[in-house]
């Protein structure tokens, strides 16, 4: 049975704290956002600047099996005093281990607007904060990243392969990472402070990039997640979740491959992505030939197209 992991009363007794006050006042002037709720607006005024804000995703992601990261994730979010610290976890582990959907569904438990950004090599502190853009009528707008609207929202930020980034964009985040809690951007206006309800969460893939990053920012991102592959009975029932055509016999056969391809030394092979894909593919080939005599060949032959040989 597809078991989705406990809710976020049950640790420590208590919910993270809801501190929501009075509506947000889109025309506030310095960018202190801490006492105001964290309803979702689109647009707000800061300076006279109107700033074009994200809106928040929807994913209907469910997290199966493996409880400890979902609670941690969850504990390091809570606030349990006035007083408490907030945290800002990164989760790390290898390559489609679940990283990125782990925290879709920890929002989701939460019931907080979800906002995720993609990290890449090249990106910069403008990228990461507030940008520029040229309009149809070929005046300036300013538009905020996911990653400070969620600071504005009172969402949750996931920053995506986060390790790809350079230190100049990791730099722009000190502030907002620490007891500070606020955005410093040059593009409109010097301080953004986020809202109470702000929460932070960075993913990394575990290769030789994942510590990569300046001390003054590794000893931010606490605690450290470790979201390691599912075991062979939890991948069984997140294929059976995410791919209920398949039969006991097809997911058994999958599961056999990947675990042959770790025991290779493919280490990253042995992965739900992967798993998914491949049960996919299966089916699709399986309408065409009708039926298959042995499922580990079936398996072998199909794997080909998803898993580097």
């Amino acid at each position: 049975m597809t078991r989705i992991v406990t809710t976020a009363d049950s640790l420590h007794g208590c919910k993270p704290s809801i501190r929501s006050e009075k509506p947000l006042d889109t025309n506030y002037q310095n960018g202190d956002f801490s006492n105001i709720t964290s309803s979702i607006t689109q647009t707000i005024q800061i300076n006279g600047v109107t700033i074009y804000l994200e809106e928040p995703i929807t994913h209907d992601a469910v997290w199966i099996a493996q409880e400890e990261p979902f609670q941690d994730l969850i504990a390091s979010w809570m606030i349990l005093h006035a007083d408490d610290r907030i945290l800002s976890p990164v989760l790390v582990g290898p390559p489609g281990s679940g990283k990125t959907t782990l925290g879709i569904v920890a929002a989701k438990e939460l019931n907080r607007p979800l906002y995720i950004m993609n990290c890449i090599a090249g990106m910069t502190a403008e990228d990461l904060l507030i940008t520029p853009v040229i309009s149809d009528r070929q005046t300036v707008q300013y538009h905020a990243s996911p990653l400070v609207s969620a600071a504005i929202n009172g969402g949750i930020i996931i920053l995506d392969e986060s390790n790809r980034m350079g230190e100049r964009a990791w730099a722009s985040l000190a502030s907002l990472l620490d007891d500070r809690r606020y955005i410093e951007t040059k593009t409109v206006v010097k301080r953004i402070q986020a809202h109470p309800e702000f929460r932070f969460c960075a993913t990394m893939n575990e290769d030789a990039s994942t510590y990569n990053l300046p001390e003054y920012i590794e000893s931010r991102l606490k605690p450290i997640i470790r979201v390691p592959y599912p075991q062979a009975k939890e991948l069984e029932k997140i294929l059976a979740h995410h791919v209920p055509s398949t039969d006991e016999p097809l997911r058994a056969a999958i599961i056999n491959y990947l675990h042959k391809r770790r025991t290779a030394g493919h280490y990253e092979d042995y992965s739900i992505r992967n798993a998914i894909h491949i049960a996919v593919i299966a089916l699709k080939n399986q309408k065409i030939r009708d039926e298959y005599s042995n499922p580990e060949e079936f398996i072998n032959q199909v794997a080909k197209s998803v898993v580097r040989q």
